[in-house]
């Protein structure tokens, strides 16, 4: 898989009190770029506790479940995006379906 906005998985783990999130992210990351998913059963054999939402979003816990990321894949293109990253405080605070939306223009 195709991991889009990785730069935003680095200034993540790069703020402060986000540095135990490297190394679980660049984890992640390494094992989805060698993954080959086509469908959400191949990702949910891979990520069990992964959360499958709506419009092929996936949420991720990252480091024992104090951060979570939100991506949108295109099973058919191999593209995984990044949408949110944060603690799992933050993810709260958000709708997961629609985050990282860009709002049409009217």
């Amino acid at each position: 898989m195709r991991v889009i906005r990785l730069g935003a998985l680095q200034e993540y783990w790069s703020r402060p009190g986000r540095r135990n999130a490297e190394q679980p992210l660049k984890a992640w990351y390494a094992e989805v770029r060698r993954a080959a998913w086509k469908s959400p059963n191949d990702l949910k054999r891979a990520y069990r506790s992964a959360s499958v939402l709506a419009d092929n979003r996936v949420v991720f816990n990252i480091c024992g479940n104090s951060h979570r990321l939100v991506v949108h894949l295109n099973y058919e293109l191999g593209i995984v995006l990044v949408k949110f990253i944060g603690t799992h405080a933050e993810y709260d605070e958000i709708d997961a379906s629609s985050v990282g939306r860009k709002e049409k223009k009217k």
